[in-house]
């Protein structure tokens, strides 16, 4: 099991700035790239995983959003601790403070949890906690040797998550505007698209614009049909239904 310390090089500082970018992938997307870089990049590391939280209020139980892992076995290990509820990824969310175990067997704490992860030859692991409001990640590295995970090489797995946890913040509140200026464009087009059809009412039937407008609520409440599909046929000049 390789114990050098990590070396950034310019390719993979290049990925781990890819991470940051808004519209690279979707979040399932970002935390599979945040795994596999880490499992990849980190000195001793054989695999690993995240996870995506909806951050808990005081006394609730952590709510998992999306998983990820660098393999089939870790992703079933880790799939069994969330159905159960329980476990270090838990109490690390719970906390807020990172938790691991440098020999499974030597461990007493969280034995489901120990008892899966050594049915799949796992034999060492640190999960640690990223917060960018309003994303929580956690990333789990596993190791297959006891010590294999040095404390001095969980920087790059650091830099690596919290770029990541930011993508994945980025990207929800990139989401949130885009649906709020496509709301505001179709407020608009509506509201365009209604003063064309008063417009048309007010000539074709000799009245003023409030007359003109409250005729076609009237309509649309009677035939139970959208204002705006209502104005559409105006306009279209397909009548008043």
């Amino acid at each position: 099991m390789p114990t050098t310390d990590a070396v950034l090089t310019d390719q993979l500082a290049l990925e781990i700035a890819r991470l940051g970018m808004v519209g690279e992938s979707s979040d399932v997307g970002t935390l599979h790239r945040v795994t596999e870089l880490a499992a990849r990049a980190v000195p001793g590391t054989a695999g690993a995983s995240s996870v995506r939280w909806a951050l808990p209020a005081p006394g609730e139980r952590p709510d998992p959003l999306a998983s990820a892992a660098s393999h089939p076995d870790l992703a079933e290990a880790v799939d069994r601790q969330l159905a159960r509820g329980s476990g270090p990824l838990f109490d690390v969310v719970g906390h807020g403070r990172p938790v691991g175990s440098d020999d499974i067997l030597a461990e007493t704490r969280w034995p489901e949890a120990m008892a899966d992860l050594l049915r799949r030859g796992v034999r060492c692991f640190t999960t640690s906690p990223h917060l960018n409001k309003p994303v929580m990640v956690t990333l789990t590295l596993y190791g297959v040797a006891p010590h294999a995970l040095a404390p001095g090489q969980q920087a790059l797995a650091a830099l690596i998550a919290a770029q990541g946890t930011a993508a994945v913040s980025n990207s929800l509140q990139y989401g949130q505007v885009h649906r709020t200026a496509v709301q505001l464009q179709e407020a608009v087009e509506s509201r365009a698209i209604v003063d064309q059809a008063k417009g048309i009412l007010m000539h074709s039937l000799g009245c003023d614009a409030e007359q003109a407008f409250a005729e076609m609520r009237r309509i649309s409440q009677t035939r139970h049909v959208k204002l705006t599909a209502l104005a559409q046929r105006i306009v279209g000049d397909q009548g008043l239904l």
